[in-house]
């Protein structure tokens, strides 16, 4: 918990509706830096979500000796410096909250010349990093965390070899760790995924230039690759999307369109556990912008009903399950989540905090170990703490444009993050909300 000043308030008032952008695509951000600092030549990316994680991200590759231009707040030039051209950093890399950016980069590190040591705020070292050290540490790289948890120190001049590894649990951050360290490695790198998951860094490979190989639930690639540098362009992130999109959902009428939105399939979970609880979505304008499908998403004033959500679908929507559980609160009848005990590995243990903060609004729910039960009705006013989870926050934010009084989210520091302007974006959809003492969160 990072016990931020900041926080929301959040007056009773469900006339939510119009057509908003949200930032742009942050898992892309982030590989697109990282994937653009070791390519030759330039990568120009457009559409770039310049939140605090993602600036962490573009932070790091300055420290390594890369040269990357600000055109804009959401256009950046990487002048890739190759394979071999990254070099030691003066001092401790500090990924601030983002836990992507510490995975992913734990598996570009394993295959450099020299020692990185990475470090986070209160949030990041509670997370867990072996998940991704023990595959890293099978292909033979140096790495070490402290008791399981950030700081992570990956010592240079390991020799990596490939190898085939059969993921214990579906987790995007350890398939792309495993893959970026199987650029250095000798041989062959093959993930098998459980359960699909986000296919961002496979696309993103291929535009580099790599041929990765996917079959199924295989994804593989030869070490020795080079990557040729690529324009990119960001479509808005289906995470941040989601928050507009369940305003649609629970409005009194009206509907909220999003333009713009990354649609790629390994990410549409929430689509379609919106309209498994009965949210009337739409998709229109479909289109595709470098390799990545895009589209306007559109969600009008309905009715939801609870249902069991498939364990199937909360890989491909496991950033937006806050939200999920925030929805069904607001549900008729008896919303069923499993197979969701990934939750508890996010910023937050999103199982405990949300469930935590719907029984204060007086929502009944039961805990399960992978999820939980949420008996629908009426929503409380009340105080949150959302443990200084940017998503806990958001979720909490729209959940409370129907609850019965105004809600307080404390801790919301993080919101910045992932969405920037978040405040304004939902305040011109007409959600009475105002940010209290702080000096960024909006």
């Amino acid at each position: 918990m990072n016990g931020g000043t900041a926080k929301f308030i959040v007056e009773p008032g469900n006339a939510l509706n119009g057509t908003v952008t949200v930032p742009g695509d942050k898992s892309i951000s982030h590989r697109s830096l990282m994937l653009g600092a070791v390519a030759e030549g330039q990568t120009h990316v457009k559409g770039f979500l310049p939140g605090e994680d993602c600036l962490a991200t573009l932070a790091a590759m300055r420290a390594m000796g890369v040269s990357v231009e600000r055109i804009s707040e959401t256009e950046v030039i990487i002048n890739g410096v190759g394979m071999r051209g990254l070099k030691a950093p003066a001092d401790v890399i500090d990924l601030g909250n983002s836990g992507t950016a510490m995975r992913l980069m734990m598996g570009l590190m394993a295959g450099q010349a020299f020692d990185v040591e990475m470090t986070g705020d209160s949030s990041l070292r509670s997370r867990p990093m072996e998940r991704v050290a023990k595959p890293l540490r099978e292909m033979g790289a140096a790495v070490t965390t402290t008791d399981g948890k950030p700081p992570v120190n990956v010592e240079g001049g390991a020799q990596l070899c490939g190898m085939e590894y059969a993921m214990p649990m579906a987790s995007a951050q350890v398939k792309s760790a495993v893959l970026l360290a199987g650029l250095y490695a000798e041989g062959e790198t093959a993930v098998i995924e459980p359960a699909v998951t986000r296919d961002h860094t496979e696309r993103m490979l291929q535009g580099f230039g790599v041929a990765v190989k996917v079959d199924g639930a295989r994804s593989s690639l030869q070490g020795g690759a080079t990557l040729k540098g690529m324009a990119i362009d960001v479509p808005a992130d289906i995470s941040s999307a989601t928050f507009p999109l369940a305003a649609g959902c629970v409005s009194a009428s009206g509907a909220v369109s999003v333009v713009h939105a990354g649609i790629n399939p390994t990410r549409t979970g929430i689509i379609d556990i919106l309209r498994l609880m009965g949210c009337d979505l739409t998709v229109s304008d479909e289109s595709e912008v470098g390799g990545e499908p895009v589209a306007t998403l559109t969600a009008a004033a309905s009715k939801l009903k609870g249902c069991d959500i498939p364990p199937e679908l909360v890989p491909l929507a496991i950033d937006e399950f806050p939200m999920v559980f925030a929805l069904a609160a607001l549900a008729e009848g008896e919303t069923r989540i499993t197979g969701a005990e990934e939750l508890r590995a996010k910023e937050s243990d999103r199982i405990s905090a949300m469930v935590d903060g719907l029984k204060n609004l007086g929502v009944q729910v039961e805990e399960f170990e992978d999820g939980a039960v949420i008996h629908g009705g009426e929503v409380a006013g009340g105080t949150v703490d959302s443990l200084g989870d940017h998503r806990i926050a958001m979720a909490f934010a729209v959940l409370a444009s129907n609850a019965t009084g105004p809600v307080e989210i404390l801790d919301v520091d993080n919101v910045a993050t992932s969405f920037p302007g978040f405040v304004d974006c939902m305040t011109s959809l007409g959600l009475k909300i105002r940010l209290d003492n702080a000096e960024k969160g909006s």
